[in-house]
């Protein structure tokens, strides 16, 4: 976990906050730190990529992003995000930060709960001179070691409240009172799902019966709770099986925290249309 952390903390763009921002013409790694650094495929930070100008496409979790003009995509902490595909053009403006860079902002942003399900937001004309602002301050700032952290913290929480904005400009601004029971609920899946938790105790821990706790994840994932957390673990295997890190399906199973490898391996085919052996196949032939 150290090496993670010290991808983000070592490379930062500010003496006091654990923030860094890229964009063609500042940011990138030197020889010498690209040779020692490898961004993980589990990123322990927030990513967001804003395309000013040309094209490129980016897989999230293996759903594929094509992003033009005025778009933008985030990855959040324990994603996997692979680098574009194809890449045109291009002027864009890349940003990380992590947790405790966020903790510091003065409000919740609910887009950061992906509640409509896409990690994609897309500016119209306005707003993106706005975004295209906002970053180029964040870029000047960032580009002196000493600047004073309130001026980076006031103008990211400028850009994460018009992305907020944006991505819920379609008008299904989420329940706030609801959100952060589901925020909570996410929370509790990605650190304890191998464990294969009861609604029960999830509902108990979260201070909520199982029927409201069922009303909430519905609403906001188009889930059951049940079937979120089966989803969560059919994604890791899926994630797992891509990048080659099991070698069988019984040690991925039980990795995974099932007991029985052929119960996985039927959930497996429920869950994505496909056997352990087709999706493996599939992904050795592209």
């Amino acid at each position: 976990m150290q090496s993670k952390r010290s991808f983000l903390y070592d490379l930062r763009h500010n003496d006091k906050l654990p923030i860094r921002i890229v964009s063609p013409e500042f940011g990138h790694l030197t020889a010498v730190e690209a040779a020692s650094y490898k961004a993980p495929h589990h990123l322990p930070y927030y990513f967001f990529l804003f395309m000013i100008n040309g094209s490129s496409s980016h897989t999230i979790d293996l759903n594929t992003y094509e992003l033009g003009n005025n778009d933008l995509i985030f990855v959040m902490p324990h994603q996997i995000h692979e680098l574009p595909v194809k890449e045109k053009g291009a002027d864009y403006v890349k940003l990380g930060f992590d947790e405790a860079c966020l903790s510091l902002l003065p409000k919740q942003y609910p887009f950061l709960v992906n509640p409509l399900n896409s990690q994609k937001v897309s500016f119209d004309g306005s707003a993106a001179m706005r975004v295209k602002t906002v970053l180029g301050i964040l870029l000047e700032l960032l580009s002196n070691w000493n600047t004073d952290p309130e001026l980076i913290l006031a103008h990211l929480n400028s850009l994460l409240t018009e992305i907020n904005t944006a991505y819920f400009s379609t008008g299904q601004e989420p329940l706030t009172e609801k959100l952060s029971t589901f925020s909570a609920f996410k929370t509790l899946v990605e650190t304890n799902f191998t464990d294969h938790p009861s609604i029960g105790q999830l509902s108990a821990e979260l201070g909520t019966n199982i029927n409201g706790l069922y009303q909430v994840v519905k609403q906001y994932s188009g889930l059951s709770p049940k079937e979120y957390i089966t989803n969560r673990l059919i994604l890791e295997a899926r994630r797992r099986l891509y990048y080659g890190e099991r070698s069988s399906i019984r040690e991925l199973a039980f990795d995974l925290g099932f007991n029985d490898p052929e119960y996985f391996s039927r959930l497996f085919r429920k869950v994505t249309g496909q056997t352990i052996a087709q999706f493996s196949q599939d992904l050795s032939g592209n």
